[in-house]
């Protein structure tokens, strides 16, 4: 079992090309859950350019319910990124090789009853001052540090 990624109702074009892209070179599948805020197709992704696109593995969820549903089945622990989280990701916490990482929408994270589904929540740490790290550089971070434990880094 392998680490994954999951984007609950995206709604930044860009950042999710980037999730896709580094779930493809690292190895990583991404699962959207719906709905996103634009046209997450796999027509909308090869019309932006996105020729990682071959390389990832993507998985569409309608909705979280059916997300949960995927995960309970897989018996694969959520860990929620959140700017909401006592928890920092490199103070100790040990990664499992079935972990999922979930990031929530750019503009508004994720609702209470998503956030309490979480069994886990992290936060990267930041600067007090400021609100946020862009979503996909939180996530590269976080994915980094979990791979390097699991040692789930591809070969290559």
């Amino acid at each position: 079992m392998t680490l994954a990624i999951a984007l609950y109702e995206p709604d930044i074009p860009q950042n999710a090309g980037t999730i896709l892209r580094l779930g493809a070179c690292l190895g990583v599948p991404v699962h959207f859950i719906g709905p996103a805020g634009f046209a997450a197709t796999e027509r909308a992704f090869r019309r932006a350019g996105l020729d990682y696109l071959d390389h990832v593995t993507l998985e569409n969820h309608v909705n979280f319910a059916a997300f949960e549903e995927w995960r309970r089945r897989e018996q694969r622990r959520l860990v929620l990124l959140t700017t909401r989280a006592e928890m920092r990701y490199c103070s100790g916490f040990e990664f499992r090789a079935n972990d999922v990482l979930l990031c929530g929408r750019e503009s508004s994270g994720v609702p209470d009853a998503v956030h309490q589904a979480a069994d886990v929540r992290l936060r990267v740490p930041i600067r007090a001052h400021l609100r946020s790290l862009n979503v996909a550089v939180s996530l590269a971070m976080v994915v980094g540090e979990a791979l390097r434990q699991t040692g789930g880094f591809p070969d290559g």
